[in-house]
């Protein structure tokens, strides 16, 4: 059973890697090449935006490929060695990259008051908002991240003093 359940977990490791590229290269470009053909004014805001947002993307897919092995630690009953906490350390690592990507976008959105808005400036505090609730979500996850990996630690000090004691 429990290899059953980590194949379907591959699975959808492997095609949320494969859907975060397609979205680094065919959605972001494409949706911001849009938005600069209805409104020309975000025209120097396009690049910057977008490397920002495939980094955040790519930020995501390595937290995945270090899930990915963490999986596999879990097939060879492995989860409790040192090499978890590396794994552990990636996630929470990426989780705090694409944070600091949000967070920066968020200051960015608040400083500068050259930003151009299309209509009566709902669009900037969409995006301030997003911007603001991606970041404290982001910094909340990590922060469990610790935690979980605080739990890992103890796990993995219990099942060495049991291997001890038998």
């Amino acid at each position: 059973m429990r290899s059953y359940i980590t194949l379907v977990l591959r699975a959808g490791v492997a095609m949320a890697i494969l859907t975060g590229l397609f979205g680094q290269i065919v959605v972001i470009p494409g949706v911001a090449a849009s938005e600069v053909e209805s409104f020309p004014p975000y025209a120097p805001y396009e690049l910057p935006y977008v490397i920002l947002a495939v980094l955040g993307v790519a930020c995501v897919q390595v937290a995945l490929v270090a899930v990915w092995a963490l999986l596999a630690m879990v097939e060879r009953d492995a989860i409790f060695t040192r090499r978890a906490f590396f794994w552990v350390d990636v996630i929470i690592g990426a989780t705090l990259a694409a944070s600091l990507i949000t967070a920066g976008v968020t200051v960015h959105l608040l400083v500068d008051s050259n930003i151009p808005s299309p209509a009566d400036g709902m669009e900037l505090i969409g995006a301030l908002g997003a911007a603001v609730v991606t970041t404290a979500g982001g910094i909340a996850f990590a922060l469990l991240l610790i935690l979980m990996r605080g739990l890992l630690r103890k796990a993995a000090d219990l099942q060495t003093e049991m291997s001890e004691v038998v």
